[in-house]
């Protein structure tokens, strides 16, 4: 990724713009850098988790004033028309746009965003430790929500996402048996200290069947290993947008009524319910800043497995809002 010089954003009718303070590194950013998933928007700013203040907004924007505080999530557009947005489903929607992939995100001093897709955070949490809420909160929650009434439930890696559901897990009373990297012993003991029972590399059996595991790391050959882990009945999410290939594994490792589902994208309804949860619990994110200057080290440090919790970048904007038109920093 490069940094470069670019217009402050005018908002459409439809939108917003926002001041960024803080933007949450994802795994998804790394895929998209990494030329994992197809066809990005041309000159790209990446970043989908979204911390800042209202600037100015569009014409048909109500209920949001100037200084307040807003989240902008992965979901950045669904078209309210189609067959799964009709549906409850807008997630699935055909015509959906992603932040930070189709549409500019947050690496930068200022974004826009489509009004009906943003969130007003609650107030406990600062701006660094609500940017992973966005997408590894609101993701980790439907994947979790996913597993059912499952009390006992496998978590394969544990990163931003998993650090956050495990806190939300443990609120539901559910136990959590966490797999990492082999050899990882200091992110098995984070896991414990946030709640896990048990916590082992990844090529290990757990002390005893899951009722349903999470697969969080982009590595296919975790499926067939979950398989084997879960009890017959049970289910294994995989909660990536991007995952190697999985290789070919027996039937009988998915007989016995076991099932594999992939999460895709979010609702609004999954972030507005999550954020309450977040609040009442309160949730405790563990995070790393960088300024926006050392996005590539903050990339490197999460594709070497080398964080506790979450990334974020700190966005040090100027003083006082430039005129607009100025131009901005942005990384792309």
């Amino acid at each position: 990724m490069c940094e470069a010089e670019l217009p402050e954003p005018i908002p459409g009718d439809d939108e917003i713009l926002v001041r960024v303070s803080a933007c949450g590194v994802c795994r998804t950013d790394l895929h998209i850098v990494d030329g994992e998933l197809p066809n990005p928007k041309k000159d790209l700013v990446p970043g989908h988790q979204i911390v800042g203040r209202v600037e100015a907004f569009g014409k048909n924007v109500k209920g949001v004033t100037i200084g307040e505080r807003i989240g902008v999530p992965w979901l950045g557009y669904a078209c309210g028309k189609c067959f799964f947005c009709l549906n409850d489903r807008e997630n699935l929607c055909d015509h959906a746009r992603f932040t930070g992939y189709h549409i500019d995100g947050g690496f930068a001093e200022y974004a826009v965003a489509h009004h009906r897709f943003c969130f007003k955070l609650p107030d406990i949490f600062p701006d660094e430790q609500a940017a992973p809420l966005l997408c590894a909160g609101f993701i980790g929650y439907r994947a979790l929500r996913m597993t059912g009434n499952a009390s006992k439930i496998g978590f394969y890696g544990f990163g931003a996402s998993a650090h956050i559901l495990i806190q939300l897990a443990c609120f539901q009373k559910k136990k959590v048996y966490v797999f990492t990297r082999p050899g990882d012993v200091k992110t098995q003991q984070f896991a414990r200290e946030l709640g896990a029972v048990w916590a082992g590399g990844s090529e290990q059996q757990p002390p005893e069947l899951l009722e349903a595991a999470i697969i969080f790391a982009p590595v296919g050959s975790l499926v067939p290993a979950a398989l084997r882990a879960v009890i017959k009945g049970g289910q294994v999410i995989c909660a990536g947008i991007h995952m190697s290939d999985i290789p070919s594994f027996p039937y009988h490792l998915l007989w016995e009524e076991r099932s594999i589902r992939s999460v895709a994208n979010l609702t609004r309804k999954d972030g507005e319910e999550f954020l309450a949860l977040a609040q009442k619990m309160p949730v405790k994110t563990v995070v790393q800043t960088y300024p926006l200057g050392k996005i590539n080290e903050a990339l490197a440090d999460l594709r070497q497995g080398r964080l506790t919790g979450a990334a974020v970048i700190k966005i040090i904007c100027p003083s006082g809002a430039p005129a607009s038109g100025d131009p901005a920093k942005s990384i792309t």
